[in-house]
């Protein structure tokens, strides 16, 4: 797959602005496991190969087990995730395909009973912001490390 064009290098400050965001979300609290099991499973959702394999890289090398990555497109089928993780991918699920409906009160019910107010919105501010990396990278086709030293399969 033939990358479109270059979002950094044609606007920067655009990127920047989603840096800005980013750099929100990361100071915001919450837990770096968490964010890395939620951008990896809004990627899933949106089939961003470049953000997978940026945040599959990310929570390998803080400590993720392979395991949990390989269960995480199937997460309500599997004990390895904790209640918080769950309620918090239950949330990524609602607000990343909003195209299927409004969240329903009980995921968010879920999410008040294992998050503050305050960590509500910081979650939900974590979840709009990859689903924008999602729409940028997956839009643009931004070819992830390992793609872009192979040629494109035929």
């Amino acid at each position: 797959m033939t990358q479109r064009l270059n979002a950094l290098q044609l606007a920067p400050a655009a990127i920047n602005a989603v840096l800005g965001a980013q750099n929100y979300v990361e100071q915001s609290g919450l837990e770096h496991s968490l964010l890395e099991l939620v951008k990896m499973r809004a990627s899933q959702i949106n089939s961003c190969a470049y953000c997978l394999h940026m945040h599959a890289t990310d929570a390998r090398k803080a400590g993720e087990t392979e395991a949990r990555l390989y269960l995480l497109s199937a997460w309500e089928e599997s004990e390895l995730y904790t209640p918080r993780e769950r309620a918090a991918l239950a949330w990524t699920e609602a607000l990343t395909r909003l195209s299927q409906g409004a969240p329903s009160d009980e995921a968010f019910a879920e999410l008040r009973e294992h998050f503050s107010e305050v960590e509500c919105v910081n979650l939900s501010v974590a979840i709009g912001t990859i689903n924008l990396w999602n729409r940028i990278n997956a839009g643009f086709r931004t070819r992830h490390p390992q793609d872009r030293s192979r040629p494109a399969a035929a």
